[in-house]
């Protein structure tokens, strides 16, 4: 009966390191696929496969009000859709209202 006991409490603590083991190799392979995600997109953001509409520069005396208005919105439907970030956001509206 010892034997019997000494042999299932090895198992068991083998079982259990191998168990434990396992889930932290597990986790830093899910942190490190996580990080290459989150630097990924960080490292090359000309390589989207969907890129901001830039509207076609106009003259000064050619862009009317109704023209920024709706260009305004565009840009800040794409804002909303994610499709620009708040600093590009910034940027597309400046130069709009500066024409």
């Amino acid at each position: 009966m010892p034997g019997l006991l000494r042999g299932v409490a090895r198992t068991a603590v083998i079982s259990g390191t191998a168990t434990a083991v396992s889930n932290r190799v597990s986790r830093r392979q899910a942190g490190r696929w996580a990080q290459q995600d989150y630097e990924q997109p960080a490292a090359a953001p000309n390589q989207q496969a969907y890129a901001a509409p830039t509207p076609p520069p106009e003259p000064a005396a050619a862009a009317s009000m109704d023209t920024k208005i709706s260009q305004l919105k565009e840009l800040s439907q794409l804002k909303e859709q994610g499709v620009l970030s708040e600093a590009e956001f910034a940027a597309q509206k400046g130069r709009i209202l500066e024409l």
